[in-house]
């Protein structure tokens, strides 16, 4: 397992580092094919920002933690991703026994787009620009890859049909599924 370190406004010392390393190599007892690590440590407000993001086999996960020792913020955040690397083997574990029982698919059934309102903001200069693999996967995995990482939306390319869609999570509850149309 490969561990980056990348800090802002912050020195990380050596033995820390070390005590980082020492730590998520415990990961592997968990699942064994984590291929990489990035541990982010920003200093901000008084506080320490702590982001691990782990790859693990393709799936990304992500845990970020905030405290005012560097110590406990690592501590808090590698417990966010040990719990996700658990219930990512669970399903993986349930993925092969649903398999081996029966050939069961999930299907998101067809969702209204809802548009409210116009933007105000103009779109003037783009601020960040993010490059990602597109995976083949389910809808489902989407939607777990998506919990996983905390976010709203999740973009993957559809294993059914190839296509490129978008997952997100609809205010009122449930999922939202976009499919372009060409």
């Amino acid at each position: 397992m490969d561990v980056r370190f990348v800090t802002k406004h912050v020195e990380l010392q050596d033995e820390m580092k070390e005590y980082m390393e020492r730590k998520l190599s415990k990961l592997e007892k968990f699942f064994d094919r984590i291929l990489d690590v990035q541990v982010e440590v920003d200093f901000t407000r008084g506080m320490y920002v702590v982001e691990i993001t782990a790859d693990v086999n393709g799936v990304i996960m992500r845990g970020e933690e905030y405290a005012q020792d560097i110590r406990k913020a690592f501590d808090k955040g590698l417990k966010n991703i040990e719990r996700q690397v658990k219930r990512h083997k669970e399903f993986l574990k349930d993925k092969a026994r649903m398999k081996s029982h029966e050939e069961l698919t999930f299907e998101i059934g067809e969702f209204i787009n809802e548009v409210s309102g116009e933007a105000e903001e103009t779109f003037n200069d783009v601020v960040k620009v993010k490059r990602f693999p597109l995976r083949p996967m389910t809808a489902k995995e989407a939607s777990m890859q998506m919990d996983l990482l905390g976010h709203n939306f999740y973009v993957f390319k559809n294993a059914e049909n190839g296509g490129i869609n978008v997952i997100y999570r609809r205010k009122n509850g449930g999922f939202g599924l976009l499919v372009p149309e060409e």
